[in-house]
């Protein structure tokens, strides 16, 4: 379901994002792995908020600066699906994986080319 319908690609691809790290912080629940859910969660959700944030940005910079934050969320999260694929015991999501190193690229495409302008 689209939810940014005639919006642009990193508004969806970061909420879509959101819905699926909910969804896989419930299975490391169900795991019993409160603390990586919680981290998880935090970092993952919120590159998606800060995408839209910077929709409303009130200059040039502040949309860079929300953006390098999205980016930093990114780079966590990216941080905490490795820690669950490599450590025994924890669920691991390979398509969140994929989904965040593509995001990842976006918005450090948009910050560049942001830069630019």
């Amino acid at each position: 379901m689209s939810v940014y319908q005639n919006e642009n690609l990193i508004l969806q691809l970061t909420f879509d994002f959101s819905l699926n790290v909910m969804r896989f912080c419930d299975k490391l629940q169900e795991a019993k792995r409160f603390r990586m859910a919680d981290q998880l969660w935090r970092s993952g959700t919120s590159i998606g908020a800060l995408v839209q944030e910077s929709q409303n940005a009130e200059s040039k910079a502040d949309f860079i600066h929300k953006m390098k934050i999205a980016g930093k969320e990114g780079d966590e999260t990216l941080y905490w699906l490795k820690l669950c694929k490599l450590s025994e015991g924890y669920p691991s999501d390979d398509t969140l994986l994929d989904q965040i190193i593509s995001i990842n690229k976006i918005i450090n495409k948009i910050i560049s080319t942001s830069k630019r302008k």
